[in-house]
Parts: C-alpha cells; sequence; structure tokens
C-alpha cells in the first residue's frame, strides 16, 4: 500500500473548515515536523486513514469521530470526518492535518500507552489467566487464523521465553490474513502489549526483554509484508501503545478494574480483531506467569494457558 504518486496538496477548493481534536502522542513524530504531502488509504463513517509521504514512523494517521475505537495512532475530532476517498491528497504536519473540507490542528494530546502499571505478583496474574482464557473460549467471537499453527508457534516461544522460536513464528505471522489489520498481525500486537506491560508489572524482566527483541523483529518485518494501517499499528504496539479496549483489559489483568467486561469489549471489536487482540494477550500473559511462576502452581497455570493458545492457534480461535 506504498503511495506512488507526488500528491499535490488538496486540490481546488479551499479549506472550508476549522475544527481541533485531541492526537494520541504517538503521531508526535509526523504531525509536529514539517507539512507534508499524504493521501487517503481508507475512508469510512467515522474514520479516514491517511498515509503520510515520509520515513517517520507511523506513517499512517488515522483521523476518528469519539465514537470510533481509539487506536494508538488516532487524532480524535468531536465533529464528523469530511467525505473523502481513497486516493484524495491531504497534508499532515506543522499540528495539523488538512483534507479537502477541513484544517484540523491538535488542541491536546493524549497518551496511548498506559502509565506503569501497580506491580502484580505472580500469584495475581496467574489467577487471571483462566479468567482471561475462559471468556474467550466461550465467546462466539474467533480469532481469524483458523488451520494456522503460527499463533500456537508463537504462544510456545514466548512461554520458553525464546526470541529465536518468537521470530521465526512472527515471521509466518506478519501479513496472516485478509483486511485492513490481518488476523497475525493483530494477535502479535497483543502478545508485544501484553509483554511489556504485564511483564512490567510483575517484575519479569525477561518477558520485556523478549517484548523488546520480538518488537524489533516484527517492526523491521511489517513495513514490506503487511498493510500500511496495520505496520504502523505493529510499530505502535512494539512500544507498548494500543488501543483503548487492549490498555482496560492489561487493567483489569493487573486487578486495576473488573476484567471480564473489559474483555467482551475487546471481543466485539472488528469481525476478528478484538478477538486476534485477546488471543495475543492470552499468549503474553501465559509467558509472563510461565517466567514468574511460583513453583509447581504457577507453572501449571502457565501451563494450561499455553495449551489453550495453542489449541486456539490451531484451529483459529
Amino acid at each position: 500500500m506504498s503511495v506512488t504518486a507526488c500528491p499535490r496538496g488538496p486540490r481546488s477548493s479551499p479549506v472550508r473548515a476549522d475544527a481541533t481534536g485531541a492526537a494520541s502522542a504517538a503521531l508526535r513524530p509526523v504531525l509536529e515536523a514539517p507539512r507534508r504531502p499524504a493521501r487517503v488509504l481508507a475512508a469510512f463513517p467515522s474514520a479516514i486513514y491517511l498515509e503520510v509521504r515520509a520515513e517517520l514512523e507511523p506513517r499512517v494517521v488515522a483521523v476518528t469521530t469519539g465514537g470510533a475505537v481509539r487506536l494508538p495512532n488516532a487524532l480524535v475530532t468531536a465533529g464528523t470526518p469530511p467525505p473523502a476517498a481513497v486516493g484524495d491528497e491531504a497534508w499532515v504536519g506543522d499540528g495539523a492535518v488538512e483534507l479537502e473540507r477541513l484544517r484540523l490542528r491538535v488542541r491536546r494530546w493524549w497518551d496511548p500507552a498506559p502509565p506503569p502499571p501497580d506491580r502484580a505478583g505472580p500469584a495475581r496474574l496467574a489467577a487471571a489467566l483462566p479468567v482471561l482464557a475462559g471468556v474467550c473460549d466461550r465467546s462466539p467471537r474467533r480469532p481469524g487464523l483458523e488451520g494456522s499453527d503460527a499463533a500456537g508457534l508463537l504462544a510456545a516461544g514466548c512461554a520458553r521465553a525464546s526470541p529465536h522460536d518468537c521470530v521465526m513464528a512472527a515471521e509466518r505471522l506478519v501479513g496472516l490474513g485478509p483486511g485492513l489489520t490481518p488476523s497475525g498481525d493483530d494477535v502479535l500486537a497483543g502478545t508485544l502489549v501484553a509483554l511489556r506491560h504485564l511483564g512490567t508489572a510483575a517484575g519479569a524482566r525477561r518477558a520485556v526483554r523478549l517484548a523488546d527483541r520480538l518488537g524489533a523483529a516484527v517492526a523491521f518485518d511489517a513495513r514490506g509484508r503487511t498493510t500500511a494501517i496495520s505496520a504502523t499499528l505493529l510499530h505502535c504496539a512494539a512500544r507498548g501503545q494500543a488501543c483503548a479496549e487492549v490498555l482496560a483489559v492489561l487493567r483489569g489483568l493487573t486487578g486495576g478494574w473488573p476484567l471480564e467486561p473489559a474483555l467482551e469489549r475487546l471481543l466485539r471489536l472488528g469481525h476478528t480483531s478484538g478477538a486476534d487482540l485477546a488471543w495475543g494477550l492470552r499468549i503474553g500473559l501465559t509467558a509472563v506467569v510461565a517466567l514468574t511462576g511460583d513453583g509447581a502452581n504457577g507453572a501449571a497455570q502457565a501451563g494450561d494457558g499455553a495449551n489453550g493458545a495453542v489449541r486456539a492457534g490451531g484451529r483459529g480461535g
């Protein structure tokens, strides 16, 4: 989905309206850079996705309404985005996004990564694992990797804290599946944020180091092997940045608020994206429990979670 033609800037009609929005801090590199041309990659009633012609990351900016999913690369406006079509020209930078009929300036910033979580010991995370697994297993919303064992390979590699095995599994997962955010990418995104944030909460340095290694490999592979939108979301996940629904589940896992309602909201996202992200969280949580488990009980909990994640990957959930 790379840009091949140089946009000429907004076409004949001038900018007709000015508005303000709240931007993810992940967008600072592109929004605070000098103004650059962009084009519309996809347009929906509640979101417009723009690809910026730059080597900066994130390359894709999502202009969304307040009611849309708050992606980690979103600039959220209270109004409705103007009509747009794939291929339309735009400009991004100097603190604003310009479409043919709208200039949207950044009024404030929000953080797409949660603050450092309260410390959650192995016992708390081990107790959360069967709850997460049970909700996922009972849900009619299934992951999209039907017939693929790649997610199972990722689960096994993470549980062993093997960077080599995780990277090998990730090479199979990046770009795997249809849609703007393929299922394999969503599984990887969930795994990355879980390893980083739950590993930090549990003091599991091996999990955090694994997130660093796996994130670097995924970010390197993503640009040429998946959609531009999904590549941007994987870059965000490698830094621990995620949508609000994923962050809510992470807080639930560490005891910040009820887990099951947050997980149910996540599972309802998209056709399979919510379920794919949830399975990635399950893989990451299982790995953290395995790496911090206190004796036989922790190892048994992690083993059950890993087996469930392997089965989920093998049948697509």
